[in-house]
C-alpha cells in the first residue's frame, strides 16, 4: 500500500471555506458524539439497502466528500475497493490519517486515502490517484456518498455539477444523506454557537429533486431514510444539550446515475 494512507494529502489552497475554523476546533472530540455515531450508523444501513449486492460493490471505488473524521469511511471501506475520502478541514483529515497510520486503531485498513481539500474540480489531480496502489488514474467514481453535508453548501448546483463530473459516465451514482428542513424547528438541529459555517436548516425533496435533475442525473430518487433521534436545546441558545429534549429528526436520502 502507498505510503499515501498515512499521510495527509493536502491541496493547501482549498481549505479555507466557511465552517472549516469550527470543524478543525471540533476535530478531536467529533467521535465522541453520540448523536453523530447514530447518524452514521443509520445512513451507512440507508446507504448499503440502495447498493449493489455484495459482490458487485466489492470492485466498487468510492469518492466521499465531507468525510469528517471517516465515521462512514471506515464502515463501507470494507465492502468496496476503494474509497477517496475529501473533506475541507485539515483537522479532520488529520483524525482519520492517525486511525490509519502505524499504530492507529485502523492501520489495517488499506483501501482509504485521506484528502484535504475543498472539491470543486472533478479534473483535480488530487483525486486521481488510486488508493490501493498509489498510482495515478483516471479518478471516476463508481459511487459519490457524502453524508450531513448539504446543509452547510451554500451552492448545492455547484456541488452536484462537480460530483456528476467525477462519476463513471452511465453507471456512476451518488447517494446523499442530510435532515429534513420540515419546518422552522429544523433549525434546532444545531445548538445556536454551532451555526457557523450552516447554510439551511436541512434540505427538502423537491428542492434536491430540482437540483439532481438539473445537473443532468436520470433515475433521481429523495426520500425518507431514517429518522434520528436528537437531543436540543431546551430553548435556543441556552447551551444545556444534556437536559434538552429529545427531538425527531427526519433524514433524505438523495440519489441519481450519471447519464
Amino acid at each position: 500500500m502507498a505510503s499515501s494512507i498515512a499521510t495527509t494529502i493536502t491541496d493547501s489552497t482549498s481549505t479555507t471555506g466557511t465552517g472549516n475554523a469550527r470543524f478543525n476546533a471540533d476535530a478531536a472530540n467529533w467521535d465522541s458524539n453520540p448523536s453523530i455515531q447514530l447518524a452514521t450508523s443509520l445512513a451507512f444501513e440507508s446507504y448499503l439497502s440502495r447498493l449493489p449486492s455484495p459482490s458487485k460493490l466489492s470492485s466498487f471505488n468510492v469518492l466521499e466528500i465531507g468525510c469528517g473524521t471517516g465515521l462512514l469511511s471506515l464502515l463501507l471501506a470494507p465492502h468496496v475497493r476503494s474509497l477517496t475520502a475529501v473533506d475541507a478541514a485539515e483537522g479532520m483529515i488529520d483524525v482519520l490519517t492517525h486511525k490509519l497510520s502505524s499504530g492507529g486503531a485502523y492501520e489495517k485498513v488499506k483501501n482509504v486515502r485521506p484528502v484535504a481539500c475543498l472539491l470543486e474540480d472533478p479534473e483535480d489531480p488530487i483525486i486521481k490517484i488510486d488508493p490501493v496502489t498509489g498510482e495515478a488514474w483516471e479518478g471516476k467514481f463508481d459511487l459519490v456518498i457524502s453524508h450531513l453535508v448539504l446543509h452547510h453548501v451554500a451552492d448545492l448546483s455547484a456541488l452536484f455539477k462537480t460530483i456528476y463530473g467525477t462519476l463513471k459516465p452511465g453507471i456512476g451514482k451518488v447517494v446523499t444523506t442530510d435532515f429534513e428542513n420540515f419546518g422552522p424547528e429544523a433549525r434546532r438541529f444545531h445548538p445556536e454557537a454551532k451555526m457557523d459555517g450552516v447554510e439551511r436548516h436541512g434540505i427538502t425533496k423537491e428542492e434536491m429533486q430540482e437540483v439532481l435533475k438539473g445537473v443532468g442525473f436520470e433515475e433521481v430518487k429523495v426520500e425518507r431514510g431514517f429518522v434520528l433521534q436528537k437531543r436540543v436545546e431546551s430553548e435556543p441558545g441556552r447551551g444545556d444539550l444534556e437536559r434538552g429534549p429529545v427531538m425527531d429528526f427526519p433524514f433524505l436520502v438523495c440519489e441519481g446515475r450519471r447519464g
